[in-house]
């Protein structure tokens, strides 16, 4: 039973170590598995190895211990996987391209799509994050949450099973925040979510893992994780306000 589970894991990490030399393991013995659709919150302090792990996953770092396996294939580093997506807390270093369109385009082009099976995937990934308007765009001209969504649609277009969201909230007002939310509240695939605005975990995701001095503390229920006062304060965070009087410890 325990192979057949593992089988059917979009993302499987098996005692995962990464270094950055020697005598810095930044992070120890992660073990986790994502499954289909599954939206998971990832929270920790600065420093926690947040980004790390997700460089790890993108094969961008090599790991010194355990493995990664994506779609059932172990990840190597380097090795160009469409299977999996990076949205960037900036979106400034993601989109460089002299339109909106060929930013989307750049993915599906660089798998070696035809021209036809392109427009395809641009469309589709316009028409998904609602940005249509913006495909003759120059990007450095287009507001935080208009790039953010761009962003998002150029790792939509190469059809990934997982998507890993470093800090998609940051610098968006309310508006762009709330159309963000709703959008990940109804994405159809595996999401990993990187954020310090836990009110946004707490609505987007099933599941959170705490991360902790390169290690995953806690792993479970965002409420009932989040809630506790002891285990956020001992890890740098504070309970999200909306917890604070629905719960007490």
């Amino acid at each position: 039973m325990g192979k057949e589970i593992e089988n059917k894991a979009t993302l499987l990490l098996n005692n995962l170590g990464v270094a950055y030399d020697n005598n810095n393991q930044v992070l120890e013995d992660i073990n986790l598995k994502i499954f289909p659709q599954e939206k998971v919150g990832l929270i920790g302090a600065n420093g926690a190895g947040k980004t790390t792990l997700f460089l790890s996953i993108c094969g961008l770092l090599s790991p010194n211990k355990g493995e990664i396996i994506l779609s059932g294939k172990p990840v190597k580093v380097g090795e160009f996987r469409p299977e999996i997506g990076l949205v960037f807390q900036n979106p400034n270093d993601q989109l460089f391209c002299p339109t909106v369109r060929d930013d989307i385009a750049f993915g599906p082009e660089n798998m070696g799509l035809n021209p036809e099976e392109i427009d395809k995937c641009v469309e589709e990934a316009l028409s998904l994050t609602g940005v249509e308007k913006l495909r003759d765009r120059i990007p450095y001209q287009l507001s935080g949450g208009e790039k953010c969504m761009v962003a998002i649609a150029a790792v939509l277009a190469m059809n990934p099973q997982l998507i890993l969201y470093d800090e998609p909230s940051a610098n968006l007002d309310l508006k762009a925040r709330r159309r963000l939310i709703n959008f990940l509240k109804v994405s159809t695939q595996s999401i990993i979510l990187s954020s310090h605005d836990l009110e946004l975990i707490l609505e987007v995701c099933h599941r959170v893992l705490l991360l902790s001095k390169g290690k995953i503390i806690a792993d479970g229920n965002p409420f009932e994780i989040m809630k506790d006062k002891k285990l956020m304060e001992d890890n740098g965070l504070e309970v999200p306000y909306s917890l604070v009087n629905k719960f007490k410890n």
